[in-house]
């Protein structure tokens, strides 16, 4: 009988799609057109324009047709203590949408918020996914782990969260910790702390593990860090909190769009204020951008203009950085420590103006007679005709503009 149901063609069928195969194989198989694709590989070279092996490509068609060729990579999503934000920042993509990013792009094998599956399914499916997978798969995990009283404060299937990430994370090719519950803890782990919550790397040190923190990061950070790793089992360049740099490589101090407003001393100072109005500096409404390290002033969500924090009027948390978000309060004015002084040290708009000195002016003509005697010098050496008369600056300084005297009016003057 069950050798009858594997000739059945509607089950091999079932059974082939359940492989990974390359990216382009799926898409085709979905009926999923290339112009959506090279779209969604325009929204990655956005997102990563540098820094990211896979978008080091002249233009979207040539990341489209090298990632077509890349095997879907298998992943895993564990939730722990979070607030579901970094799933929601996925829903939210607006190329692909979210059943493209699951089934074409990925292949989600468990997610237990997106899955139908609940209690012993769920649970089945997620040892049948490590199984099938151990040391292929890639392991996301999204919320904090609460260590205090031996982790009694979060389980899944009976175990504790901390046992089950070292299961479950111990058996991955890469762990990547999305949001800064995963990262370092994020808001769990605020004073009073009260169920020990700690990021990834805090229990699995040893582990390759990428950290994207952020509330919620941007969701085609994920999608470039699961892809390259899928392409050539390599992870981007990472700086010393573990981040991925093509994405947190610069303050957002330095190229945020108010930054003229920084400049010219244009503060708001209160909610609501017609500075607030006028899209005027956050500084001292206690934005820690000249402290935080991330791309939002550069790389917007869903696509669209100025969704971000500072893009809607409210000040940046530092939500990227481990010191800042949730530990230093949100409206306190942090220190500047990037190159850029605070606005006294500019130049102000208006200068008392003064009276310029005889002496003063002396040097001043000097120079400009200087300069313009020298360039009456140089501007002789643009032509080999002699007395040019189209040559730029062919008559000395205060002389008038008149030809030169030809050999015949050269004679009767000396007469």
């Amino acid at each position: 009988m069950l050798k009858d149901l594997t000739l059945n063609p509607l089950v091999a069928s079932a059974r082939a799609l359940d492989t990974l195969g390359t990216i382009d194989e799926r898409l085709l198989r979905c009926s999923i057109s290339r112009r959506a694709f090279v779209q969604f590989c325009s929204s990655l070279m956005i997102a990563a324009p540098f820094g990211l092996a896979i978008t080091d490509k002249k233009t979207p068609e040539e990341v489209a047709a090298g990632l077509g060729k890349v095997t879907r990579p298998p992943v895993i999503w564990l939730a722990f203590q979070d607030c579901t934000g970094c799933t929601e920042t996925l829903l939210r993509t607006s190329h692909p949408d979210l059943g493209d990013l699951i089934m074409n792009v990925i292949s989600l094998e468990y997610h237990e918020t997106l899955m139908a599956g609940s209690g012993m399914q769920a649970q089945q499916a997620l040892d049948e996914a490590v199984k099938k997978y151990s040391g292929k798969y890639i392991c996301v995990v999204e919320g904090s782990i609460p260590t205090k009283d031996k982790g009694i404060y979060m389980k899944l299937a009976g175990r504790p969260a901390m046992e089950v990430l070292a299961d479950v994370g111990g058996k991955a090719a890469a762990i990547v910790a999305i949001g800064s519950c995963a990262a370092w803890g994020g808001i769990p782990s605020a004073d009073p702390d009260p169920t020990g919550a700690v990021g990834v790397a805090d229990l699995l040190p040893n582990q390759t593990i990428v950290n994207l923190p952020g509330c919620p990061p941007n969701p085609y950070t994920l999608l470039g860090v699961l892809l390259q790793f899928a392409d050539s089992k390599t992870l981007p360049e990472m700086d010393a909190e573990r981040r991925p740099k093509f994405a947190y490589d610069r303050d957002i101090h330095e190229h945020c769009p108010r930054r003229a407003h920084f400049d010219a001393g244009h503060f708001v100072k209160q909610f609501g204020d017609e500075g607030h109005r006028e899209g005027w500096c956050l500084y001292e409404m206690g934005c820690k951008g000249p402290d935080t390290h991330a791309g939002c002033s550069t790389r917007h969500f869903n696509e669209i203009p100025d969704v971000w924090p500072i893009g809607i009027g409210a000040p940046c948390i530092g939500c990227t950085e481990k010191s800042i978000a949730f530990r230093v309060p949100m409206f306190k004015v942090v220190q500047i420590h990037t190159l850029a002084a605070p606005p006294t040290a500019y130049a102000p708009i208006s200068a008392p103006q003064g009276i310029a000195s005889p002496l003063a002016t002396g040097l001043v003509g000097l120079a400009v007679g200087a300069l313009a005697g020298a360039g009456y010098v140089a501007s002789r050496k643009f032509s080999n005709v002699k007395n040019d008369e189209n040559v730029p600056g062919s008559s000395p300084p205060g002389s008038a503009t008149t030809p030169d005297p030809g050999p015949e009016e050269s004679s009767k003057a000396s007469e």
